[in-house]
């Protein structure tokens, strides 16, 4: 791994703050922005390297070699970038979804848009392979966003299996890990368990999430060592099929009341069909910014 500094590691930390505050949103990953900040395939690699060699390294040759195996300061200024910004932003984006939608929703809008043409841009060749990687990965994107939520499960098994691939979601450009978990009922069981510190749910859930991570990281490290013109094709398609969630004007059907989180069921509409202020200038202004906040992410990541 390049050697880095102080100031390095602050950049990485910021780009963890970015990570966390998308990962706060329904609908947008921390993946793509860690992806057009080009610390991605890094990411991936990091992970990867906690497997049985690594325990032989802290064996062999003690903490500080297995810890610059593992790129320790890397994942540790990101995580706690990610941390940070959770902690800290999390009350701020939940009250701008409720009395802000459409400013936050137009920002998020131009974010993504801007996260797919950077993204595609870095497919080398398309052709009929590519292409239908791009529209298979955002049909199914596309599909996700459109499943209604579940109301619960308990099932220790089946919560193993939320905590694998909610993780998965976290790691994937387009997908959101809350998201997954609401549409697989888990949400309700684990937020219930976290304020009741139930360890043995929190425990199977974590387990599930460090077993899916390290196995998805595989599966995406050998994509992108073999397939990597593909993958990428994939992972755009997955962006594309997010922007069906985050449409800022949205017409309301029903809700419905999951633990404390209070799920809307909602269609998409045109800004001129929507009921009340669209707000249809300053939403425009607001994706803007957030098309240009992408662009000067990927300036820095290209500089560095």
């Amino acid at each position: 791994m390049e050697k880095r500094n102080f100031l390095d590691y602050t950049f990485i930390t910021l780009k963890g703050m970015a990570m966390g505050a998308a990962d706060v949103v329904p609908g947008v990953s921390g993946g793509t922005i860690a992806f057009i900040s080009g610390i991605y395939e890094e990411l991936i690699t990091s992970i990867n390297n906690v497997d049985l060699s690594l325990f032989k390294e802290l064996k062999e040759n003690g903490l500080k070699a297995a810890w610059t195996k593992l790129n320790g300061n890397f994942l540790l200024a990101l995580f706690a970038g990610i941390a940070i910004s959770v902690l800290s932003l999390a009350k701020l984006v939940s009250w701008l979804l409720e009395n802000k939608p459409i400013l936050i929703w137009s920002f998020f809008f131009g974010l993504v848009i801007a996260s797919i043409l950077l993204v595609g841009k870095e497919v080398q060749k398309w052709d009929a392979k590519t292409i239908i990687a791009l529209v298979l990965g955002a049909a199914v994107a596309y599909y996700i966003t459109t499943l209604p939520p579940s109301e619960s499960a308990e099932s220790l098994p089946f919560l193993f299996l939320s905590g694998a691939l909610a993780i998965c979601a976290m790691i994937l450009p387009g997908i959101s890990g809350a998201f997954i978990l609401v549409l697989l009922g888990s949400y309700k069981t684990i937020i219930d368990a976290v304020h009741n510190l139930d360890f043995k749910i929190i425990g199977v859930v974590g387990i599930g999430a460090i077993f899916g991570l390290l196995s998805f990281a595989k599966l995406l490290k050998w994509m992108f060592n073999n397939q990597k013109n593909l993958t990428l094709a994939l992972l755009t398609g997955f962006i594309v099929g997010s922007l069906n969630k985050i449409w800022p004007w949205k017409r309301i059907l029903d809700t419905k009341t999951i633990g404390e989180k209070i799920i809307i069921i909602d269609e998409n509409v045109s800004p001129f069909n929507f009921e009340g202020d669209n707000q249809l200038m300053i939403a425009i202004i607001a994706a803007l910014v957030g098309f240009l906040v992408i662009f000067v992410l990927e300036r820095t990541a290209a500089k560095k």
